[in-house]
């Protein structure tokens, strides 16, 4: 959990993400270098240590002196409980913005409730830093019936939201979600809907407007890209879910009787976040970070460590694109 630790990995990492696009002359005259934090589903409910795993993203922040930071939701259900939760992410010396996950409701909490409890200014929302433009949109309506499960959906009204807020802006964009906008398995399941918007915004731009879409929610580490826009998912802070096929202790007694369900789940050791870069040239950089798994990993348990578009990895970001 210590700053030395997280150093020492992210130094371990073999490589980064560096995804490049094409700015506009407009946008070249406005933009700087910019630098942010970007941490995913922590999961404060589930996990016995996730306000130390917080702590050490906000404090390594700090010491970074990041423009903002933000998490890409599962982030902790509005209890007041988690109050010293959020207390500790008050704490970076700068903007701070949420995004919405599907578990951040769990308990008969609606959404409104967490957006008080976390101070956001609205479930779906945008804002500009540094000469580029950034939307956080909330992949958490309620699906066509018949559905069950969890909702992972965005309507009509934040769709003519998201037009109209395109539509605004010359800068380069980039688009965050709970959810994957690329993936059919657990990913917004109007996906195309809303892809279909941003390839139309670039195309009637003249240039890469929407350069990425960035998200959490899947616990790993993957990136594609569909039409010039890169889709990338960011890993969990806290670990991967396998469900009670696959249960095992990994701590102690004492921790499971009061976290119950972390025996699902195949933890990773130190906490997981990363740093992003923009440069005005036409790049963003994601900084990788490693860790290991606490207790038998996927191979150990007979599930696939690299299946296809869905790695069981304790890391973020260990592979570089290059052009």
């Amino acid at each position: 959990m210590q700053r030395r630790k997280f150093l020492k990995n992210a130094a371990l990492a073999s490589s980064a993400i560096v995804l490049p696009w094409q700015l506009s002359g407009k946008e070249t005259a406005k933009t700087k270098k910019l630098r942010f934090g970007l941490i995913a589903d922590i999961h404060q409910d589930v996990m016995h240590d996730g306000e130390e795993r917080l702590k050490a993203f906000i404090d390594e922040s700090n010491n970074r002196k990041m423009d903002f930071v933000m998490q890409l939701g599962d982030f902790c259900c509005p209890y007041d409980y988690n109050k010293p939760f959020i207390d500790v992410w008050e704490k970076f010396n700068g903007p701070k913005y949420h995004l919405l996950g599907n578990h951040d409701t769990d308990g008969g909490f609606k959404r409104e409730d967490a957006v008080a409890f976390w101070g956001m200014k609205s479930r779906y929302y945008s804002f500009d830093s540094s000469g580029y433009h950034f939307i956080i949109l909330d992949g958490n309506d309620p699906n066509p019936k018949p559905w069950s499960g969890y909702n992972r959906y965005i309507n009509k009204a934040q769709q003519e939201w998201l037009k109209k807020d395109l539509e605004s802006t010359d800068l380069a964009t980039f688009v965050f979600s709970h959810q994957t906008l690329e993936n059919e398995d657990g990913g917004v399941e109007n996906q195309k809907e809303i892809r279909q918007i941003l390839e139309e915004t670039n195309k009637s731009a003249g240039f890469t407007k929407v350069v990425a879409s960035i998200c959490g929610h899947h616990h790993t580490d993957y990136m594609t890209q569909i039409n010039n826009i890169y889709y990338v998912q960011i890993n969990s802070a806290s670990y991967r879910w396998v469900g009670g096929g696959h249960q095992h202790i990994r701590y102690n007694k004492e921790i499971d009787e009061k976290f119950p369900y972390i025996k699902y789940t195949i933890p990773y050791k130190d906490p997981l976040f990363t740093f992003m870069e923009i440069n005005p040239k036409g790049f963003l950089t994601i900084e990788g970070s490693s860790s290991e798994f606490v207790g038998p990993g996927p191979e150990e348990m007979g599930l696939p460590k690299n299946a296809p578009n869905d790695p069981i990895v304790p890391k973020i970001s260990d592979f570089k694109m290059e052009f």
